[in-house]
């Protein structure tokens, strides 16, 4: 299990909230093909406004509807075709994983099959998220025909995304955007790698090592901060370079650095081409000067002003926790972002971040942010906050190990 020295308590306290939280939500969930989100909450124009810098006229139009009153703290669910579907399977894997609690096994299985039909889900990036958070992790730990069916099955669905003159995969499809690529779609890379592996077919890997090529062309200032999107012409040039979910087009959107070196430690951990390596040092360079709070989880925006009341963002600092300490096991100075992941995942499991038992709606860390622009899920818990937190937890006591 987890710690085995006295001052790793805070990661046994963690692993015990973690458990308790992912079984009481999995309790309070017997709807059918529906999964935990986050909790609900509503919006402030004049709270936006100051966090944007910016009038409400220039992104009232983004806002998703209000919150009724009623609604705001209760649990948010989605469905199965949403795009976190996959996160909630996923954690409960791995807190089995670290627990051997048969119970979490349990739950796993349970929502993990209720994913099953998004195998032919062809509307949208995210099936790598949605697939190999939940497929993906089951594969590791009871490997079968069915997981590795559907874990190819749905690498071909995201395979068709692709525009081979652009040399990268479709994002949306929605919005005006000719052809839009976000910095999130790295993470899905890792469902074409698996599926390469699982088949001994290249035309995955290839897909994905050519979509991380032309994101590091186009999706990168010089500082190594990310756009978050970029949008193409039918040519493969640039026709925007934008937000969507960030303060403005040239700001740097935490989770959106979060996804960025996570996703190229992941290229290079699968390729051992050095051209990600060097893009995932150059980004955990950049966070690691960019983050001034002190706890080091960072605010919502690298640029967003830094009042007492700017939300923080735990989901991104999980994400980026989980990609250092990988990144760390990767090149010959590892030890600096092992502890700068230590830091943050220290205060991600201090009482600040870490929800108390049978509060939180069940999720394990507070404080998270969605979409600030868009109105929605500020300062709340979301589950890919807990799912990359518990990844993190994994890979640091599998480092502690060595």
């Amino acid at each position: 299990m987890a710690a085995d020295k006295q001052n790793e308590k805070w990661v046994d306290n963690a692993l015990r909230t973690a458990t308790h939280q992912l079984l009481y939500t999995a309790k309070s969930i017997n709807t059918p093909n529906t999964l935990p989100r986050s909790s609900w909450r509503g919006y402030d124009i004049a709270f936006l406004e100051k966090q944007m810098e910016a009038d409400g006229t220039h992104f009232a139009r983004e806002l998703v509807k209000q919150t009724p009153a009623d609604k705001v703290g209760k649990l948010r669910t989605c469905d199965i075709h949403d795009w976190t579907s996959g996160f909630y399977p996923g954690s409960l894997w791995y807190a089995y994983e670290l627990t051997k609690n048969h119970k979490l096994k349990t739950e796993a299985e349970r929502f993990t099959t209720m994913l099953n039909p998004i195998r032919r889900y062809t509307e949208t990036h995210d099936i790598g998220f949605m697939v190999n958070c939940s497929y993906g992790n089951a594969l590791r730990l009871q490997h079968n025909d069915t997981i590795k069916a559907v874990i190819t099955e749905t690498a071909d669905n995201l395979c068709k995304r692709f525009d081979s003159r652009i040399g990268c995969i479709r994002s949306w499809d929605f919005g005006t955007w000719n052809f839009p690529v976000i910095i999130d779609n790295m993470m899905n890379l890792d469902l074409l790698f698996n599926a390469s592996k699982l088949t001994g077919d290249t035309k995955y890997r290839d897909i994905a090592i050519k979509h991380a090529l032309t994101t590091i062309k186009h999706h990168f200032r010089g500082d190594f901060t990310s756009f978050h999107v970029v949008s193409y012409n039918a040519d493969g040039s640039v026709e925007k370079q934008c937000t969507f979910q960030g303060k403005a087009d040239n700001s740097a959107w935490a989770r959106g650095q979060a996804w960025a070196v996570y996703g190229y430690t992941a290229c290079y951990r699968e390729t051992g081409n050095k051209t990600f390596l060097a893009q995932a040092v150059n980004i955990a360079d950049m966070i690691m000067k960019r983050v001034k709070t002190q706890d080091r989880i960072p605010y919502w925006d690298y640029d967003a002003p830094a009042y007492t009341d700017t939300p923080r963002d735990a989901s991104a600092a999980a994400i980026t926790a989980s990609a250092l300490i990988e990144l760390s096991t990767l090149t010959p100075d590892g030890k600096r972002y092992f502890d700068y992941a230590r830091s943050i995942l220290r205060s991600l499991s201090s009482p600040r971040y870490l929800a108390a038992k049978g509060t939180n709606n069940g999720f394990i860390l507070m404080h998270s942010v969605g979409s600030l622009p868009n109105g929605s899920e500020i300062d709340t818990p979301i589950n890919y906050a807990d799912y990359y937190y518990l990844e993190a937890l994994k890979r640091y006591i599998d480092y502690k190990k060595k």
